[in-house]
């Protein structure tokens, strides 16, 4: 059983909410739009992190992550990209990426909102975290945790002023 962190678009701030609602996963998962080197450093010295770039990360950060990440946890396959879009309407590429991988969780930021739906299509569970950090069009700041124990569960979501 493992627990998991979820977040994104942090655009170089990290805020305080992080390290209470994530000081028990396992795994923090970065889907892009970090913002800074120093985000990055500080949350890998937090916690174990799996982070991809975002469109606004600079040259600093996009050499020390990718695009996308493939990663294996407790025998589910998660695919994490900043941007992804939603099931029926996955951005270029995306869809054959799932469609080769058959990953069990699509993370994906970028939209600053939101949203956690399956997608039966694909029989996978599609997790948009909503933006962590202070710029954008959000109103609320949003980070997502859950467990893994051979299916996802127990997701909880966090709101806080951004």
């Amino acid at each position: 059983m493992k627990k998991i962190g979820v977040m994104s678009d942090t655009h170089g701030h990290l805020p305080k909410e992080v390290y209470e609602f994530f000081k028990d996963v396992d795994l923090v998962i970065h889907a892009g739009d970090i913002g800074s080197v120093e985000v990055l450093d500080e949350l890998k010295a937090f916690k174990e992190t799996v982070a991809v770039y975002g469109n606004i990360d600079d040259f600093d950060v996009v050499v020390r992550t990718e695009k996308i990440e493939n990663i294996e946890v407790e025998g589910l396959k998660i695919m994490v990209t900043h941007i992804g879009g939603y099931p029926n309407k996955y951005e270029r590429g995306i869809k054959e990426l799932i469609e080769a991988q058959r990953p069990n969780i699509f993370i994906s930021g970028h939209s600053h909102i939101l949203k956690v739906m399956n997608d039966p299509k694909y029989s996978l569970l599609h997790i948009n975290p909503g933006a962590a950090g202070r710029q954008g069009i959000h109103q609320i700041s949003t980070l997502i945790r859950f467990t893994i124990d051979s299916v996802p569960k127990d997701l909880e979501v966090l709101e806080f002023n951004k």
